[in-house]
């Protein structure tokens, strides 16, 4: 287990000692001694972290600070997990409560309650309990209320602030952590879930709908010292709370009314909840694969239960993007056909960011210009769902992104429609497609009026048939729209490379394009993600005019990082990856 920076820092100047092997960290120079734990409990990671807060940002001595402090006048072997003993004399100052950072809503509220009896035997001024994001300090206590609340340590015996997050003061919101940012949205998602209270799709737009304010809030100008707005203040009650976040939403959904068309439909407490639970979040500073993957698994619900669909892993649309990232400029337009979890623009648009960063300095005009023109002007997404349309544009709000070329449309339907969707959506125009079409669908005529327009329609090209599937319609499509002699990568279920019965497509697909490479996956490779059809990634380049006996580039991936269980492991598309640009180097030994 890793230590963080500050608790590091700490270890260097002797007021904790963590052996890692032993699995035990020690808190030396406190009010009570000194005092021994073991490091991996979960309760002790929230409290170390809050035990170097409390020295370094809020200037409170360790010789103030006391670790399981006895309960007097109660049942023996009762303690209090931290307190804070006045300077001077020998009240109690602040007693506090931690729990793992994972618990939910009503197991919060007890500790809550279990804390309230040592925070009333102690006599102490304030209380706290803390579970990782999620905290709550008290002043005063009522049953069954929690609006007599504040959110902000005092600093060395002062008072505590009204709001607790202040720009470029000091408690500024700071970027996250993978495991904060996942436990925080697996909360609020929670909160509003509520065993079935809502579906998860009910829940999502609901967090949905906060993430959005929230990370407008960040964006928002404001002065030095100025406080945020999405934020509970000191003693504000959640019908105030939720009267304030709702006029911030719907003053944020006026300008964007693509995303959101429906107001907050939470009442005060459960919105109250939520702001708690992300309120200390700052999505726009924490790291683009860190809010990818925490993202992803946040979407889970969504795709499962509402969309159908499943997420193309981290490492492959990695690995597809890496392959082209020398080459790709800020001014290629790139498209995905079917966008869904939407990971290959989003690689994109993180290789046009670390461009910038070769170039010029991250603050600078002419680094956001670079890549934020890429993706304003040259990054395209087709998908067939208005609401998985809509959650693909929340994606590119959080990854501080425009987001009006996400087209919600039939992608196999007439060019033109989709033309006056978007003027600059034209065939012959992109030099990247990017797609992870979903398998199985098919297309009746019966059902449809554009089926004829296809090649890939007629049986052998000349023969019509009743209906085909979306995934070798898409391939007709890819060819429509990309440039020549540029390329596009497909990932397609294996039955199309080696069904007898589709040696016409496979005939067609080598007429229109010269075939870079195959790789195949293992049977797994997506399992994870609520899929079993096994695949294989291509690499087609439109109209290359090939050799006719022109070398193909083919490899076998068995472990893609994560595996049917969700366990890390190897990756051996990386391998792959070196081996392929060998082979563009030079053919002749492969």
């Amino acid at each position: 287990m890793a230590l963080t920076k500050l608790q590091n820092l700490w270890v260097d100047k002797w007021l904790i000692e963590i052996d890692i092997e032993k699995n035990k960290i020690t808190y030396k120079n406190l009010r009570n001694g000194e005092k021994k734990y073991k490091f991996s409990d979960p309760e002790e990671q929230v409290r170390v972290d809050y035990f170097v807060e409390l020295v370094t940002k809020y200037q409170y001595e360790p010789e103030n600070i006391g670790l399981e402090v006895e309960m007097p006048k109660r049942v023996p072997n009762q303690f209090a997990d931290l307190v804070i003993f006045d300077e001077w004399v020998e009240n109690k100052y602040f007693v506090i409560e931690f729990k793992r950072s994972d618990i939910t809503d009503n197991e919060f509220e007890q500790a809550v309650k279990q804390g309230i009896w040592n925070w009333r035997v102690l006599k102490a001024k304030y209380y706290w309990t803390i579970a990782g994001t999620t905290m709550r300090f008290f002043e005063d206590w009522k049953d069954e209320n929690i609006d007599d609340a504040f959110y902000s340590i005092p600093i060395k015996y002062g008072n505590p602030e009204t709001w607790k997050y202040t720009k470029w003061w000091l408690v500024d919101l700071e970027a996250v952590t993978m495991e904060n940012l996942k436990t925080a949205l697996d909360k609020a998602q929670q909160t509003i879930w509520h065993w079935w209270k809502r579906n998860p799709v009910e829940a999502f737009w609901e967090v949905a709908k906060l993430i959005f304010i929230k990370i407008s809030d960040e964006k928002k100008l404001r002065k030095k010292w100025e406080p945020y707005n999405f934020q509970r203040k000191r003693n504000e009650s959640t019908i105030k709370l939720q009267t304030r976040i709702n006029e911030i939403y719907e003053e944020e959904r006026q300008k964007d009314k693509q995303v959101f068309s429906e107001p907050i439909r939470l009442d005060d407490k459960e919105l109250a909840w939520v702001v708690e639970h992300l309120q200390n979040l700052n999505f726009n500073k924490t790291d683009l694969d860190i809010k990818w993957e925490a993202f992803q698994l946040f979407l889970w619900n969504f795709f499962k239960w509402d969309a159908g669909q499943y997420f193309t892993p981290n490492p492959v649309t990695r690995f597809c993007l890496d392959l082209f990232a020398p080459d790709m400029q800020n001014t290629d337009k790139v498209l995905d056909t079917s966008c869904g979890s939407w990971g290959f623009l989003l690689k994109a648009l993180d290789i046009m960011r670390e461009q910038a960063d070769e170039y010029f300095d991250k603050d600078s005009k002419e680094h956001f210009d670079h890549w934020h023109s890429f993706a304003e002007n040259y990054l395209y997404w087709v998908e067939i769902s208005e609401s998985i349309a809509r959650v693909a544009k929340m994606n590119m709000i959080l990854h501080d992104d425009w987001h009006t070329n996400v087209i919600a449309h039939d992608w196999l339907d007439d060019i033109e429609k989709m033309a006056k969707i978007n003027l600059w959506f034209k065939v012959n125009t992109f030099k990247y497609i990017f797609t992870n079409p979903t398998f199985g669908s098919v297309i009746k005529k019966s059902e449809s009026d554009y089926l004829e327009n296809f090649e890939l329609w007629k049986k052998d090209w000349k023969k019509s048939r009743p209906a085909q599937k979306t995934e070798i319609l898409f391939l007709e499509r890819i060819h429509d729209f990309l440039a020549k002699n540029w390329k596009a990568v497909v990932v397609l279920p294996d039955w199309i490379l080696t069904n007898s019965s589709l040696q016409y497509v496979r005939e067609w697909i080598l007429e229109h394009f010269k075939l870079i490479w195959v790789i195949s996956l293992t049977q797994d490779a997506f399992k994870y993600f609520w899929a079993w059809v096994k695949s294989s990634i291509l690499v087609l380049e439109k109209n290359a005019n090939p050799e006719p006996d022109y070398k193909i580039f083919m490899a076998t991936a068995e472990n893609i990082w994560i595996d049917a269980s969700g366990r890390k492991c190897k990756n051996d598309l990386e391998e792959i990856a070196k081996q392929f640009r060998l082979f563009l180097k030079d053919s002749s030994n492969f």
